[in-house]
């Protein structure tokens, strides 16, 4: 199974040190308009959507120090690509058809993330690059 049905890219996740150092580069450098910040408790980060037309990128500053994202950014320390988003029209089938194709999954069921549901495949899967799959509400 590939992910040949997978859509666009979504966005480029970036893991921050903190959203409000962060956030005056993309905006007032790059020109992209900034959404509100987004609390994904159950993820223990902290997010805003930086656009700017078909252009996203998705800003994480981890909530708590055990964090798997947490930890990924003091493994670098510093800010640093964490992940690509694609858009998927049927994640839970879409994650059906990976696992039982034998690519290895971090999600088995689709989670909420903040502009729909989400769920992770693997970095090994995919030489090396965390890969988040999208289905937008």
């Amino acid at each position: 199974m590939s992910l040949a049905e997978a859509g666009a890219l979504h966005h480029v996740g970036v893991v921050v040190p903190s959203l409000a150092d962060a956030v005056p580069f993309y905006r007032d450098t790059l020109g992209y308009a900034v959404s509100p910040e987004h609390d994904v408790a159950d993820q223990r980060v902290r997010v805003v959507l930086a656009t700017r037309g078909d252009s996203r990128i998705e800003l994480l500053q981890p909530t708590d120090a055990t964090s798997g994202i947490a930890r990924f950014l003091a493994e670098r320390g510093r800010a640093t690509m964490h992940h690509l988003c694609f858009e998927v029209d049927d994640l839970g089938a879409t994650l059906g058809r990976l696992a039982a194709s034998g690519v290895e999954l971090i999600d088995r069921a689709p989670r909420r993330g903040v502009e729909g549901m989400v769920a992770f495949v693997h970095p090994r899967a995919s030489g090396g690059v965390l890969v988040e799959l999208l289905e937008r509400s």
